[in-house]
């Protein structure tokens, strides 16, 4: 008999960060890092997991979402969906009713990551491999298979798209051998959220330095004395050597992002960070030329590929950051690294949240095995945040992500952690 997807169950999963302001910043006071959990089944007893990440309250939209897209998984042949995971890819997100409601951008757009990365996750599973492995091994041509260049064509065509992966091919195994012995470059925001005491502050920067890390990143965009007083006192911290990011979370329009960026510059920041709207494609170029040679950085709220082909034909970006469950999932996200290469822009993924870091981790690796074949310039996300509920959490050592060497792409949690956290009517919110 043939094997077939049999279900795809979407729960509601909401951690209370809020109560000791973990992952907070300009724009999200007091988040909540929340996960629409998803489980794909086959009709043979084959799991898969992924999920979309918010921060609390819409996350039953998210659900929602990934309910409603359902209809268009269940009851497909699993062999011919890993055949061709690029028509997979574009079924969950061509739908002509539920395309209304994006297209290719916002609830309905994460909830096909969801899934996406679920059956990623199912496919790795079944190869016994782990997804960056899994990828890294597909031939260049089967890789371009997976990209929808439609919308793509002006800014990269297939044959280039195949000339960078072939151009990386020879290398593969030295820099899997490589990968696997010292890991992926890491920094970490845990020192920086907004509503930690200056001491709180200070203590998380040196430890940072302690642990390895060469980079840290601090929340901005509140109130500019507290920016300046903040970032004096992670610089003294760290010394002149470690990089300081710094992320406004979208806080500023063009002309105040500049005005107040300006002031801050003696403490060298590395990157800004989402220094205005997500949309304002033309906005983030300004604001490039303008705080020169501070870098601007920006992708976890870019909705879908033809955004970040926007940002790299205006030379928008300095550093391109993908998102593990922004856009539509591992899939998507592998026309965006093709992207990325071809405009020569670093890719530095965000992570942190519900299972980000251990899902995006899967997509820096494959680009440094067999897209970029570089991880000069390059580091990934790192927050100390909910690792503990997941069955294969990230690694961290010396500053570096250890390769993960489990099949899947990392998603999923623990039973016990669903069923604590699940809200409503979870322990950890029926108790609130």
């Amino acid at each position: 008999m043939t094997e077939v997807i049999s279900a795809v169950e979407a729960v509601d999963v909401r951690f209370p960060t809020s109560r000791d302001l973990d992952g907070s910043d300009a724009m999200n006071p007091e988040p909540d890092y929340s996960a629409a959990y998803v489980v794909v089944r086959t009709s043979a007893g084959g799991e898969g997991y992924g999920l979309a990440f918010t921060v609390g309250r819409g996350n039953d939209l998210e659900v929602a979402a990934v309910k409603a897209l359902a209809p268009l998984v269940i009851g497909l042949p699993v062999e011919e969906v890993l055949a061709d995971l690029g028509a997979f890819s574009r079924r969950l997100t061509g739908d002509s009713q539920l395309r209304w409601l994006g297209p290719e951008k916002g609830t309905i757009h994460m909830a096909a990551a969801a899934i996406d990365n679920a059956i990623w996750d199912l496919y790795g599973r079944r190869e016994g491999k782990p997804v960056w492995r899994l990828l890294a091994e597909m031939s260049p041509e089967r890789l371009v298979d997976l990209v929808d260049f439609r919308y793509l064509q002006d800014a990269l065509t297939r044959e280039e798209a195949l000339a960078i992966l072939r151009q990386a091919e020879p290398g593969r195994a030295e820099r899997t051998r490589h990968l696997l012995a010292h890991g992926y470059p890491a920094y970490t925001t845990t020192p920086g959220w907004l509503g930690y005491t200056d001491d709180k502050l200070v203590h998380l920067a040196k430890q940072a330095v302690a642990d390895g890390f060469t980079q840290i990143k601090l929340k901005v965009g509140a109130d500019q004395e507290t920016d300046l007083r903040r970032l004096a006192l992670a610089r003294s911290a760290v010394g002149p050597d470690i990089r300081i990011a710094i992320d406004a979370n979208q806080a500023w329009g063009v002309p105040q992002a500049i005005e107040w960026l300006r002031p801050l510059a003696p403490y060298k920041p590395y990157w800004i960070e989402e220094p205005t709207s997500p949309d304002d494609i033309l906005g983030h170029a300004a604001i490039r030329q303008a705080v020169a040679p501070m870098k601007v950085a920006t992708g976890e709220h870019t909705h879908n590929k033809v955004m970040f082909k926007q940002l790299l034909q205006a030379g928008a970006i300095d550093i391109l950051q993908m998102d593990a469950s922004r856009v539509a999932g591992v899939t998507e996200n592998v026309a965006i690294l093709l992207l990325a290469a071809k405009f020569g822009v670093p890719v530095c993924p965000h992570a942190g949240g519900v299972g980000l870091c251990e899902m995006v981790q899967h997509l820096a690796m494959f680009d440094y095995v067999a897209v970029s074949g570089s991880t000069e310039d390059r580091v990934i996300e790192y927050v100390d945040h909910l690792h503990e509920h997941f069955t294969d959490p990230v690694r961290i050592r010396e500053g570096h992500y250890l390769a993960p060497v489990a099949p899947g792409i990392g998603a999923q949690l623990h039973p016990d952690s669903v069923a604590r956290h699940r809200y409503p009517d979870g322990p950890e919110w029926a108790t609130t």
